[in-house]
């Protein structure tokens, strides 16, 4: 049992049961697990209610950064959940290659596909999920194929919202309670623009330089070979400072850029998602 180092309102204590008590009473689950604090949340519980019943797994191709997959590994070991790796193939789909507006749908069609196929080995697992309540106001493809796969949604179902996952996992002592949201590299590139495995590892390999020059939060967005920076607008002065424009330019352009800006405006998640029409229907929904 993770026992509360400190308080929680009214609230959060009751969705914290009611979330003990959902997943208990699923008896086994697979959970589709990412490193993310909503999904380790979700990890947190199963173990504590299932036991050995309980198991989480992350889905591993070129669009998942180093840093998150290691981060992934260490913090299942800290909750002392079975973790297991799934290799996915989400690029040999132009659903997904091809960067639709609807491409999340592709990968995670991909990945529930495997998590059916473990927990079908393993009689009467449930796969269930990090999805919260405030992912249901966002454009997320994803959800469908969870839908499609019979997914199940704990926090979303409980109607456990992102401040709550952060508030009732630092309330049980998890030391990521307050990670930022790291999507997938994939997301670095603008809708419509092809992705490949070289795209993916380069943009990977970017952001792992700029995190070992003491950046955190950041993107670094891909149109074609140009790059462009996105930090906290806070930390930019510090970015060009610190690091240097002219060492930043040399190993953008090392890596195979031809050229890297700065964005003045500041990290901003979801930004390529201006302007979308995510109302329109993909050649592929």
């Amino acid at each position: 049992m993770f026992h509360q180092l400190e308080a929680l309102p009214e609230s959060q204590h009751t969705q914290l049961k009611h979330l003990r008590a959902k997943i208990k009473d699923l008896k086994a689950v697979c959970v589709a697990y990412s490193g993310g604090v909503d999904s380790s949340l979700v990890a947190a519980i199963a173990k504590e209610q299932l036991g050995q019943h309980a198991i989480a797994i992350t889905g591993v191709s070129p669009a998942l950064a180093t840093h998150l997959k290691q981060e992934a590994r260490a913090q299942a070991q800290w909750l002392g959940i079975r973790h297991q790796e799934c290799i996915t193939h989400e690029l040999n789909d132009p659903a997904y290659s091809k960067n639709p507006i609807n491409r999340c749908f592709a990968c995670k069609k991909e990945l529930y596909q495997h998590l059916s196929a473990i927990t079908q080995s393993a009689n009467g697992y449930k796969v269930i999920n990090g999805i919260n309540k405030d992912d249901l106001k966002d454009h997320r493809p994803g959800m469908q194929a969870a839908k499609d796969a019979g997914v199940l949604s704990p926090l979303a179902e409980l109607n456990i919202c992102k401040i709550d996952v952060r508030q009732i996992s630092r309330s049980l002592g998890f030391p990521w309670w307050n990670k930022p949201a790291q999507p997938c590299l994939a997301s670095r590139f603008p809708y419509g623009e092809q992705i490949n495995e070289d795209l993916l590892k380069q943009v990977n390999k970017a952001e792992n330089w700029l995190r070992e020059n003491g950046f955190e939060e950041l993107r670094v967005r891909s149109r074609g070979l140009e790059a462009k920076i996105e930090v906290p607008d806070n930390q930019i002065e510090k970015l060009i400072l610190d690091v240097g424009r002219q060492k930043i330019v040399d190993y953008f352009l090392r890596i195979g850029f031809t050229s890297v800006s700065i964005d003045l405006e500041g990290l901003i998640s979801g930004k390529l998602n201006r302007k979308q029409n995510f109302s329109e229907t993909s050649e592929y929904e």
